[in-house]
């Protein structure tokens, strides 16, 4: 037996038919009897009773869900801005199709619809409420864990899949992620889904898992856009190198795929783009209301590249409205320090992910969220590479396949967000998780299977768990936290690193390798714990929802609407005024940024904002404003809050000149401060802003 057969299970080859066998019409009953063959195969390799490694996976899929939904209810509506959305899509089919941010239809949400259509879908069916949709992203982050385990064990066995499943459902960023109701749990999901289906389509030569693959890739896109393609590169060229057929069948595979992967990517897109201005919300957060505009400047190269609002570019103007420059401060607005305080929590979140370079991973801004246990995922893909090399026929290998698919996607999240100049929020970095866990579970396969040579195997398991604890040491003192675990953690590396090494040595080299691997899984869940532990900090505090972080020093939301109970009350104060002295029909209040709009929103307000998320689109101008003030379907504009700094556009300027502010005594009663905010009523005043935009 070679070396490499006791790693990789490939299928054994179906027998050989009788070489004087007749040839004859097989007809419909002789398909009906092959797949009931088939049938019978599939159900005599079903394992039962369970094997024990299932009752190990029952627990890992266990310790992911309770990480992902313990106390989740504390998050309220976590990331108001979507959960707002949310509300405004299950008033109308047009607010549904078009991911309207507003009740009213002014703009949209900056991300395609398809995870928000999920978070809809779920309200629609279970109720408005933070569980409805905080639920969804908090199983599709356990379903993320289970898939990844079974790309990895049916073709590096149990064990790979085991270690593979275990680092992806303490990964911390993945954690925190599937907390909140961003859309990148569902991203994660359909890109793995994406990267079994390819696997399957270069084992078995099937065009259609190649294709199934192509539009869960483009069902990705629909949900963050460019951040699906970033899979692309594994996936292509494991097709092209590991995949049967001659190349120009493998490449006009691919370009069928890419065909059907562009058109699932584009589909809505597409529908929006031909779709007249008029009859449609304004596109958020893009400057020439197109949607292709926003997908590959502002939400595309722009992240890359850099843009405005990237770290270094924001923009900074007098405030357009008649109040103090005290206003409200923006979600994720930068912390006036980076260091992290001995006790309790920061006063505002990290927005981007720190200076440029090989080592941003690590770093300050993203170490704690992604790094604990890179060094073992790049030391891992580096073994798994070493196996293949010594390999007898590497082309068919399933390992090669795995290595270029994930390990590819490990290295493209990795380089783009370590050199990306552009908007990298910390949160990121929660795309790192799969490839990274994939490799750690290859990887660990291979130092325990014996694939390489005795010296080769223990140096590289040496280097990784030496890195990976050094790592961690400087984690855990770099937050103030469980410093005292560093003594343990050295311990318990040192012990299974021991314990390893007794395994290797000549006298124990034939014997069972069980003891190898019990070994491995010892090292693996030491290694573990620290990630695991600093995930579940999540459950100490509400999320903060624009900005997803785990850590115990991060900072906090501020209750269900992203407010606290002073800046509720007081808006509260306003719902009132504006609801008892003839609001708009349509938009009963619009303000500058969504951010202000969205508590309003959720309190059951048909807000509006006049200036997108970022409060610079010219979502409006002064005379598009005048002819809604004419049709009284809006009348309140409220200016400052969050990103009001940043100049708005040409309707907030019309309004802060020529509509009467409204004191602020007369709406917020008994209130020392507007907190930076200024209420405009502009009826009556339909011709001076008109003219302002003449």
């Amino acid at each position: 037996m070679s070396e490499t057969s006791s790693v990789y299970t490939t299928p054994s080859p179906e027998p050989a038919a009788a070489i004087d066998a007749p040839v004859l019409d097989p007809g419909p009953v002789a398909a009906v009897d092959e797949r009931a063959e088939r049938l019978t195969r599939r159900r005599s390799r079903a394992p039962w009773p369970p094997a024990p490694h299932h009752a190990l996976l029952a627990g890992i899929v266990a310790l992911s869900a309770v990480l992902n939904t313990w106390r989740l209810s504390q998050n309220g509506y976590a990331n108001v801005f979507y959960s707002a959305a949310v509300r405004s899509m299950l008033d109308s089919l047009h607010n549904f199709v078009f991911a309207s941010f507003d009740p009213g239809g002014l703009v949209t949400v900056d991300k395609p619809p398809l995870g928000l259509w999920a978070q809809t879908i779920s309200a629609k069916l279970f109720g408005f409420a933070p569980l409805s949709l905080l639920l969804p992203e908090a199983i599709m982050g356990t379903l993320s864990v289970l898939v990844l385990y079974r790309i990895l064990a049916r073709r590096l066995g149990p064990g790979a899949g085991l270690a593979g499943a275990l680092s992806l459902a303490v990964f911390p960023s993945f954690v925190a992620i599937s907390r909140e109701n961003g859309v990148d749990p569902l991203l994660i999901l359909l890109m793995l889904l994406a990267c079994g289906a390819m696997l399957a389509a270069i084992e078995t030569g099937r065009l259609r898992s190649l294709l199934w693959s192509a539009v869960l890739v483009g069902l990705a896109f629909n949900t963050k856009t460019l951040a699906a393609w970033l899979v692309l590169p594994g996936l292509t060229l494991g097709y092209l190198v590991c995949a049967p057929g001659t190349l120009r069948l493998r490449l006009g595979r691919l370009l069928a795929a890419g065909a059907v992967m562009g058109v699932v990517s584009f589909a809505w897109i597409g529908f929006v783009e031909l779709t007249p201005a008029s009859q449609r919300p304004y596109v958020g957060s893009s400057q020439h209301n197109s949607e292709l505009g926003l997908t590959f400047k502002y939400n595309g190269f722009g992240r890359v590249q850099g843009e405005q609002g990237g770290p270094g570019r924001l923009v900074h103007h007098a405030v357009a409205a008649r109040a103090p420059t005290t206003a409200r401060k923006p979600a994720g607005a930068k912390p006036a320090s980076s260091s992290i305080p001995q006790l309790g929590r920061e006063s505002g979140p990290i927005p981007f992910g720190g200076p440029v370079g090989p080592l941003r991973l690590f770093d300050y801004n993203l170490g704690d969220q992604a790094a604990w246990m890179l060094p073992f995922a790049f030391v891992g893909l580096l073994a798994l590479a070493l196996a293949l090399a010594r390999a007898p026929s590497r082309r068919r290998d399933p390992g090669l396949s795995m290595l270029i698919v994930l390990g590819g996607w490990l290295i493209t999240e990795a380089v783009v967000l370590s050199f990306s100049r552009g908007i990298v929020h910390p949160y990121y970095v929660s795309a790192v998780a799969p490839g990274a866990a994939a490799m750690i579970g290859a990887g660990a396969a291979m130092l325990a299977g014996r694939t390489l040579r005795r010296r080769s195997s223990l140096a590289l398991v040496a280097c990784a768990v030496i890195c990976t604890v050094a790592v961690q040491a400087v984690l855990l003192d770099r937050e103030h936290y469980m410093q005292w675990f560093v003594a343990l953690l050295v311990g318990l590396a040192g012990t299974g690193l021991v314990l390893l090494a007794l395994t290797h040595t000549p006298k124990l080299a034939n014997a069972s390798s069980r003891a190898t691997h019990v070994a491995m899984a010892l090292l693996l869940c030491a290694l573990a714990i620290a990630p695991a532990a600093y995930s579940a900090t999540t459950w100490l505090a509400p999320v903060e929802g624009t900005l997803p972080m785990a850590g115990p020093h991060h900072v906090p939301g501020q209750g269900p609407f992203g407010l606290d109970t002073t800046a509720m009350r007081l808006d509260d104060q306003l719902i009132g005024y504006v609801r008892s002295h003839g609001p708009g029909t349509r938009w009963p209040l619009l303000t500058e940024a969504s951010i202000t709009a969205a508590p309003f929103i959720l309190s059951g307000m048909n807000a509006g904002a006049l200036a997108g998320y970022s409060a610079t689109d010219p979502v409006l101008d002064g005379s598009t404003l005048a002819r809604l003030v004419a049709l009284k379907e809006a009348r309140y504009v409220l200016l400052g809050g969050a990103y009001s700094l940043r100049g708005g556009n040409l309707a907030t300027a019309a309004v802060a000149r020529d509509c009467r502010p409204i004191p602020t005594a007369l709406w917020r009663a008994g209130a020392t401060s507007s907190d930076g905010l200024v209420l405009f009523d502009c009826k009556g005043r339909e011709a001076q802003l008109r003219s302002a935009s003449a």
